[in-house]
């Protein structure tokens, strides 16, 4: 097993999910929620966000099992919506947040990549970094907009939705990640996922 890789995966993974929960906090501290910031989560401190099981007992089981994918998941930022002056739009507002912050640190890395390509700077370790970070998150920013809550992406269809049905498709948050997993337990997910990953890593000049 290369540990050189292993490092790279880990340290790619927590600066994704860093800057992920980082970004929320930061949308709804624009918008008037200040949950985040009193309770020192307003930072882009890897520590404060760490989940001892989605942050690192999931990543290490995927390196371990050599899967094509490693992903994981940070401690929810808190977010009070009764602070928004419209709550399901802050909310939405928030989430968003997320995936965007993900999306902007691919482009930002595919074009030093490719920046560090075209002026003849071959540093083996960074070039490998960067791929990585680029394609873990792509896959963050899409896989987090599935819009099924609690992920990101079902908080922002419950944003867009009349009132009616943004109520009931709140109600399947409860059953949200288990929905999730049985979707990637018949291999629904990866076929959902395939085709909007590609397109966003070819548009970045990568795929």
């Amino acid at each position: 097993m290369n540990i050189g890789w292993i490092l790279l995966q880990v340290l790619a993974l927590f600066m994704a999910l860093t800057f992920h929960e980082f970004a929320h906090g930061w949308v709804a501290r624009r918008l008037g929620d200040r949950t985040a910031e009193s309770r020192g989560r307003l930072t882009l401190n890897p520590k404060a966000h760490i989940d001892p099981f989605g942050t690192i007992l999931v990543p290490a089981m995927l390196i371990l099992m050599h899967s094509p994918v490693v992903f994981g998941w940070a401690k929810p930022v808190p977010i009070d919506p009764r602070n928004f002056k419209d709550p399901r739009r802050g909310m939405m507002w928030s989430a968003l947040g997320g995936p965007v912050i993900n999306l902007f640190l691919a482009a930002v890395f595919a074009i030093l990549f490719k920046a560090l390509l075209t002026a003849g700077i071959i540093v083996q370790g960074l070039l490998m970094f960067m791929l990585i970070a680029i394609q873990l998150n792509v896959f963050l920013a899409v896989f987090n907009l599935i819009p099924i809550p609690p992920l990101d992406g079902g908080r922002v269809l419950v944003g867009l939705l009349p009132p009616r049905q943004a109520m009931a498709l709140s109600r399947v948050e409860p059953y949200g990640f288990m929905i999730v997993l049985a979707l990637m337990y018949f291999n629904v997910l990866d076929r959902f996922l395939f085709y909007p990953i590609q397109i966003v890593l070819q548009l970045l000049g990568i795929g």
